[in-house]
């Protein structure tokens, strides 16, 4: 039987002396503000109990962990159309490539990647109208806080810096994959790029994929097998040009996003988040990075 809250403070313990490593994610103003020299770390376990170290209160931006849930929202409406759109593959290069998606006629690589997560909300939006209100609807029912919202400031820093990701839009939709206006499509990706929690906040919201689908009310939003389709993706996709690495050293799937989280998920036990605005080269916090494997050694959980 694992204690998990002494697995938490045994996590903490051991990354203490790395808090403040990695550079924050400066090309967002805003995330450039962050103070690097803080660290989270929060476990929930399928019986929805929380422990949590550090950090555990302090909010930050998803950005990319953002996309896993978007993803999750897309698929459950049982629309197998959005793979005609996005491959499920590795991209093997850095999250915002421009020269992959034109080699490849403007299908990103994974949903997991900017321009395959533009395309999610792209689609998402299409269908729905609104994608932003779903996935902060969906956030908010699945961590408990009624008051979740977009972070404003970090929202607007994104618009007026996203160049990059205006580029893959337009790339994407020069090759006929945009269903909506390109700034449209994007106001919502930035917006749910933005949006703030906790550690305790996201490992309450992963225990979605922790129960196959089920959601926190006991309503199911995905399939067992949908479900599972999306943790394979966050296993092979959800570390950018790094899943290979998180697969030898943590065996969990995980999302990262340049916000500085890092999100995991141990099928049929618990979600687990951890969080640390420093970055390594490839985007991912190096301290949640840490914390990952240090948990995978404590615990021997993996799904190898």
């Amino acid at each position: 039987m694992v204690d998990l809250a002494d697995a938490a403070r045994r996590v903490l313990d051991a990354v203490r002396p790395h808090i403040g490593e990695g550079k924050v994610a400066t090309y967002i103003p805003a995330l450039g503000n962050v103070d690097p020299h803080q660290f989270g770390f929060a476990v929930a376990g399928i019986d929805g109990t929380v422990h949590g170290a550090g950090d555990q209160d302090v909010r930050f931006s998803l950005q990319s962990v953002s996309k896993v849930f978007t993803l999750a929202l897309t698929l459950s409406r049982g629309d197998e159309a959005i793979w005609r759109r996005v491959h499920r593959e590795p991209s093997g290069t850095a999250f915002n490539s421009l020269f992959q998606l034109e080699f490849e006629h403007g299908i990103p690589r994974n949903p997991l990647i900017n321009a395959g997560a533009i395309v999610v909300t792209d689609q998402l939006l299409a269908e729905t109208g609104d994608a932003l209100g779903l996935l902060r609807d969906l956030l908010r029912a699945e961590t408990g806080n009624p008051d979740l919202d977009v972070d404003r400031v970090i929202a607007a820093s994104e618009s007026e810096t996203g160049h990059r990701n205006r580029a893959l839009a337009h790339l994407m939709a020069s090759f006929g994959n945009m269903r909506n206006p390109v700034e449209q499509t994007l106001d919502h990706y930035f917006r749910q790029c933005s949006i703030t929690v906790s550690v305790t906040e996201l490992a309450r919201a992963g225990l979605l994929l922790a129960r196959h689908g089920l959601q926190a009310d006991g309503s199911r939003l995905l399939s067992p097998q949908d479900a599972r389709r999306v943790v394979s993706i966050m296993l092979t996709c959800g570390a950018y040009d790094a899943a290979g690495e998180f697969a030898y050293r943590i065996g969990l799937p995980c999302k990262s996003g340049v916000g500085g989280g890092i999100l995991a998920i141990v099928p049929d036990r618990c979600a687990v988040a951890a969080w640390g605005p420093g970055l390594d080269a490839q985007g991912n916090s190096v301290t949640a990075t840490l914390a990952l494997g240090t948990f995978g050694s404590i615990t021997g959980w993996s799904i190898f």
